[in-house]
């Protein structure tokens, strides 16, 4: 309370104890594959497909990550973090940080591009050479030899990076010269080996042919994984909280042109889920292998892939955009579905029974009885209907536990618990008291009664629908000495209608229906 030292009128602003929560966004994706050009492993955010194909290029022959951005966008998505993998780190770890200027003049030393910093350098008037080089007094020691990197520009020596290693650490090559040089960058090549690099080795630069290929002929599933600590892949999404979904349709396209094999496909898709289970507040969107019939998606998810998770979906088949015979992975155009489903219905309603926008075609066309097979093991297939056009026609996780079958239920608790955790930051070192037990419920009732009022919780009531306990059964003495504030929270929420049966039965006079 403040003090009064002399006489007058004073104005007091007082608390009123209410803390609003507001929900946060539920369809934020984030895309990890092989672009045209952009920044390497940097999480960056693109609101459309305009910003998109300034920062990443356009469509590319054997990738289909500019495509699925595209769909996504088609069919409703917001915001989305674009991860360019494929050409930014190598195999000490070190990462570019930029894709290469754009016309100017570059070669090849083993594993690393050197890029002239000045795109109107003449051709071959810079060259790179790699010498031996040894530390005073330390000759005829083994072990003290170290690599030396030489720039010349028109014959003449401009700049000399001694002491540079293939390792990790501050004597990296790429970390040396790209700090240091005003003529040249390097960048690591995804394929070659960092070994290669050796005395002796020098290279003009020239400028870049148009004709060569922007796709690794080889990947790893280290490329698509990544190092949270160098923030790389999609282990570098963990800086990234607002993502929902996470998709790499890249991951498909990759094995379907040989660049990595089947069991790299899975290690990836398992990463990716863990990531996903680990952040605890988005989604992994798993794409099949291309060119599977019903019975080998089936067999893929149940006796190959074998995925039980409900932060993990999967959808089937591919779809076509041109009709021309050529397919895309289905997670892109999905992840923009759930958008759309989220700005017209709400996060609780299940993500089906929506148009998937510019398809014109399947991979497979499936029956009745198939997706009997294939809808109680977690496969949410696309379907063609006549005169409904293609439509999503499944909405469960891969997990086993009925608890989190339906994947709207997961989506809400997600958006629940993200929603809450935001906003009650305020707690932290209140007086814990039954004063403060009373403004939590106050705020987290408040909050969920929306919730209730917009349909996501089931019950006539808010009190059918959902319970906020905050009081001294919660919260003993032993919790209070430790400085705990225990909320508990139990919501019903709304599960889809995912089967609707109609009833009939024949009574003299006439035909009764009962819908159930």
């Amino acid at each position: 309370m403040p003090t009064y030292l002399s006489p007058g009128v004073y104005v007091e602003e007082i608390d009123s104890g209410a803390r609003p929560i507001e929900g946060v966004g539920t369809a934020v994706a984030a895309f990890v594959g092989l672009a045209a050009k952009g920044p390497f492993n940097k999480p960056t955010l693109t609101s459309n497909w305009t910003q998109f194909t300034k920062t990443f290029g356009g469509f590319v022959d054997g990738a289909c990550l500019a495509r699925s951005v595209f769909a996504y966008y088609q069919n409703g998505g917001g915001n989305c973090y674009i991860v360019r993998i494929g050409d930014g780190t190598g195999e000490n770890g070190s990462s570019a940080g930029q894709t290469a200027i754009e016309g100017s003049p570059q070669g090849m030393l083993a594993n690393l591009r050197v890029v002239a910093l000045d795109p109107h350098a003449p051709p071959e008037s810079i060259q790179v050479e790699i010498v031996e080089f040894q530390h005073e007094g330390q000759e005829g020691q083994e072990g003290a030899r170290a690599l030396k990197l030489v720039v010349e520009r028109d014959g003449q020596v401009v700049e000399e990076h001694p002491d540079i290693t293939t390792g990790r650490g501050k004597s990296n090559v790429v970390t040396v010269v790209n700090a240091a040089s005003q003529v040249i960058k390097l960048e690591q090549i995804t394929g070659k080996t960092v070994e290669e690099l050796r005395p002796g080795m020098r290279v003009a630069l020239a400028a870049p042919s148009e004709a060569v290929s922007t796709l690794p002929a080889r990947l790893s599933g280290d490329d698509y994984i990544g190092d949270v600590s160098e923030r790389t892949g999609v282990s570098g999404l963990e800086a990234v909280d607002e993502i929902t979904m996470v998709c790499m349709p890249d991951l498909m396209t990759a094995y379907q042109r040989g660049a990595i094999d089947l069991n790299t496909v899975q290690s990836v898709q398992v990463a990716m889920i863990a990531h996903c289970e680990l952040m605890g507040d988005r989604i992994a969107v798993l794409d099949p292998p291309p060119g599977l019939n019903a019975q080998q998606i089936k067999e893929w998810r149940v006796d190959k892939a074998g995925y039980d998770s409900k932060f993990a979906v999967l959808y089937w088949p591919w779809v076509s955009t041109d009709g021309g015979g050529t397919f895309l992975p289905p997670s892109g155009f999905v992840a923009g579905i759930w958008g759309r489903n989220d700005d017209t219905r709400g996060v609780h309603k299940a993500p089906a029974n929506e148009v998937v926008r510019g398809a014109v075609a399947l991979e497979t066309q499936i029956t009745r009885k198939e997706h009997d097979l294939l809808n109680p093991v977690g496969i949410n297939c696309i379907r063609a209907f006549p005169g409904r056009g293609i439509r999503v026609w499944g909405a469960r996780t891969l997990s086993s536990d009925p608890a989190w079958r339906y994947l709207n239920i997961r989506r809400l608790f997600n958006y629940l618990e993200e929603s809450i955790l935001e906003n009650t930051d305020w707690v932290v070192f209140e007086p814990n008291d039954p004063t403060l037990w009373a403004k939590l419920r106050r705020t987290i009732s408040a909050f969920l009664v929306n919730e209730w009022r917009k349909g996501a919780l089931f019950g006539l009531t808010p009190d059918e629908a959902f319970f906020v306990k905050c009081d001294g059964e919660t919260n003993p003495a032993e919790g209070i000495d430790a400085g705990e504030v225990c909320c508990v929270i139990g919501v019903a929420p709304v599960k889809p209608a995912e089967f609707v049966i109609f009833r009939l039965s024949q009574f003299s006079g006439g035909t009764s229906l009962v819908a159930e």
